[in-house]
């Protein structure tokens, strides 16, 4: 393999761990050692969230969805029931100092305030680590739990979505840095001409601030995004730090990578602020004969339906077919050499892993796959900062509002959306 740059302006892989409580396999809870109980177990999320932090991983993505069915059970069973994901962030935030917390919350059915709210919160909790995954959503019937009468198109998500950025981002900055003072000597708690009315009124949202939180620690949250439809891509390339992409092959991949850092570059961004990271399932043993077996195990215990074909075309997650290009069965080395050909063929900037079965195949990978890394130069050994944008290598934005006395308008200059706002 190509042997990546090792001077200090080399890139550098980010990985991250998307937990599912029964793992990302359809029959991973039935894979011996495996927790089927871990979802509403604090304690074991805490434990697992630990065991990557010691692997120095940039972030653990919690998931979320709005809807469920117990048919799920068959094909998708950690994505039936779990933890609403802002509960268990704080809970992971308290027990960890150093790894960032991913949340998912869909705009569509959320306001602005209340996301800013929750995410400033949780980055004070955290000391500068949360993350905000940000979705559409594209499960129609979600609507109905939220008194819709139908699931808005994806024109019109991709529209609320663009205009819900620029409000929280804005919120956000409501407060400058050193607008707390608390004064002892002369009673003053609040520099009052820091705190800053957002005065959003733009095609959906209203919004006057400030904000009820003080400014994150990050400043803004790290916030990320998935998708390959054209308007996703639009939105990633102009405010997400992180992507996920799943690449259905490697050519596609350097397609797609290439085109958002491209989108990037059009609305005034450096391609480095922008980290691709598509989703990988990996096998790993001792030896490939181990991990064929383990895969072949895993295969063997999914549920017998009327089409046993349907349930492994919709687990989620499978890495069990030999030339799946989103998913790699193998020993140490064959692994690291399949994420070393997408790190430096630049068709990702790491990737984001779902392990099959939980906790062992998150350990196999840390145990087996992380030391390969590493011994390449590839990936960290010692995190080098505290918060999550330190791990991208992004450094704190600046506030919109400081020097400006407030008269800037609280939408982001990128955006499609800020000349609605006033």
């Amino acid at each position: 393999m190509t042997t990546p740059d090792p001077s200090p302006a080399g890139r550098e892989l980010h990985l991250g761990l998307m937990f599912w409580a029964t793992g990302t396999h359809a029959a991973g809870w039935r894979y011996p050692g495996s927790r089927a109980d871990g979802a509403y177990d604090i304690g074991f999320i805490q434990d697992v969230t630990r065991h990557v932090e010691d692997a120095k991983f940039d972030f653990l993505f919690l998931g979320d969805r709005l809807v469920t069915d117990p048919a799920l059970a068959k094909t998708n069973p950690a994505q039936m029931s779990r933890l609403e994901p802002f509960t268990a962030g704080a809970a992971i935030a308290a027990a960890t100092s150093k790894i960032g917390i991913a949340i998912t919350a869909n705009p569509t059915y959320y306001d602005p305030f209340t996301v800013a709210r929750l995410f400033a919160s949780l980055d004070h909790l955290s000391h500068g680590r949360a993350s905000w995954n940000l979705v559409t959503g594209a499960d129609a019937m979600a609507a109905a739990n939220f008194s819709r009468p139908e699931h808005w198109d994806a024109e019109q998500r991709y529209d609320w979505a663009d205009e819900f950025v620029d409000v929280v981002r804005a919120l956000w900055d409501s407060w400058e840095d050193d607008a707390l003072v608390w004064d002892r000597d002369t009673g003053r708690a609040v520099i009052e001409s820091k705190v800053h009315a957002i005065n959003h009124h733009g095609r959906f949202f209203d919004v006057d601030g400030p904000l009820n939180v003080t400014r994150p620690p990050q400043g803004q949250v790290v916030l990320l995004h998935a998708g390959t439809s054209d308007r996703s891509r639009d939105i990633g390339a102009r405010e997400a730090d992180v992507i996920f992409a799943r690449g259905p092959n490697i050519e596609e991949a350097r397609e797609y990578y290439a085109d958002i850092k491209e989108r990037a570059a059009r609305y005034g961004r450096s391609p480095d602020e922008i980290h691709i990271l598509p989703g990988l399932s990996v096998i790993v043993g001792e030896t490939t004969k181990e991990a064929v077996a383990i895969r072949e195990r895993l295969d063997d215990l999914l549920p017998v339906v009327e089409s046993r074909t349907d349930v492994r075309e919709g687990a989620l997650g499978q890495a069990h077919r030999p030339r799946d290009d989103w998913g790699v069965t193998g020993n140490p080395a064959e692994v690291a050499d399949y994420i070393e050909e997408w790190f430096v063929t630049k068709a990702a900037d790491g990737f984001n892993l779902f392990p099959p079965f939980v906790p062992g195949s998150v350990e196999a990978f840390t145990e087996l796959v992380v030391p390969e890394l590493q011994k390449r130069g590839l990936y960290r050994t010692e995190y080098t900062g505290s918060t999550f944008r330190d791990h991208l290598g992004l450094a704190k934005p600046p506030n919109r509002f400081q020097h400006t006395g407030g008269s800037v308008t609280g939408a982001s200059e990128r955006s499609p959306a800020a000349a609605q706002a006033t």
